[in-house]
């Protein structure tokens, strides 16, 4: 009977503890990969137009469902960090020529030209005029594997390298890139139209790059003069919804506000 009185009850109430935390801990990974969001084709809008039908019937990956790498492909936190990171396991170094543009107000324009490594399927000359994302150049690891893509099907590539981005390239001005500012861009574009006057041209613009290059076009008409079409990855629309999105704990939105923040100090700082 005193044996009985003196068998403790711990054991059962710790497995409760340790089931519980095991539970916690799954449901922290179920909500931090994504794993119950549903797989689906993209939503496309676009307006019924020659060049939109000619890009459905050439694209058909367009409308089929994206189907991500298992377990960690529904999360762009981590598709975010193991790319922009680590990239890729064997990143390409694709080769080209730095090109300096000095701007009316002093300011030095970089950018950086790529030849294609072979003909262009249509036979003929076509350039990607390229503008990456906020405080990015023509080293990142996207852009470089965007590039040697582009060179090895035929299409010769200039990327802009943002004013001030790159770190061996000092300011000759008071000022660097900006998020309305098209001047260094223009700059580029009219060089690839005067070195290359028979060739047409791909403008391609990722996030920040995006608003540049929309904004360009939109600036005149004759910035639109031998541009084929424009593609805009991942543009933010409205900086003001942007912000107010970014102060948001949801999905960690404010610890990527405070590394582009860090990222821009470290930029500016590097230049004071």
């Amino acid at each position: 009977m005193t044996a009985m009185l003196e068998t403790p009850e711990l054991p059962a109430v710790f497995d409760g503890v340790k089931l519980a935390a095991v539970a916690a801990v799954l449901y922290v990974i179920v909500r931090c990969l994504n794993l119950k969001s549903p797989t689906a084709p993209p939503e496309l809008i676009y307006q019924d137009s020659a060049l939109a039908r000619f890009l459905l019937k050439s694209c058909p990956l367009l409308t089929k469902e994206y189907i991500p790498p298992l377990i960690w492909g529904k999360s762009g936190h981590i598709q975010t960090a193991l790319y922009g990171k680590m990239g890729r396991v064997r990143s390409p170094h694709p080769y080209g020529l730095r090109k300096y543009l000095t701007m009316p107000d002093g300011a030095t324009a970089t950018f950086d030209l790529f030849e294609p490594q072979s003909e262009h399927c249509i036979g003929e000359d076509v350039t990607m005029v390229i503008c990456p994302g906020i405080a990015n150049h023509s080293e990142k690891q996207y852009i470089r594997t965007f590039v040697d893509y582009a060179q090895k099907n035929g299409y010769r590539c200039a990327v802009l390298n943002h004013l001030g981005a790159l770190p061996n390239i000092e300011l000759t001005s008071p000022r660097m890139f900006t998020y309305g500012c098209t001047w260094e861009f223009g700059a580029m574009v009219n060089y690839i139209k005067k070195t290359y006057p028979q060739t047409q041209m791909v403008v391609v613009g990722f996030s920040l790059g995006g608003n540049i290059v929309c904004k360009y076009l939109g600036e005149s008409q004759a910035n639109q003069e031998r541009v084929l079409c424009c593609v805009s990855v991942c543009q933010g629309y409205s900086a003001l919804r942007a912000q107010e999105t970014f102060m948001q704990w949801d999905q960690c939105r404010r610890f990527y506000n405070f590394l582009m923040a860090d990222n821009m100090k470290k930029i500016i700082l590097s230049h004071r």
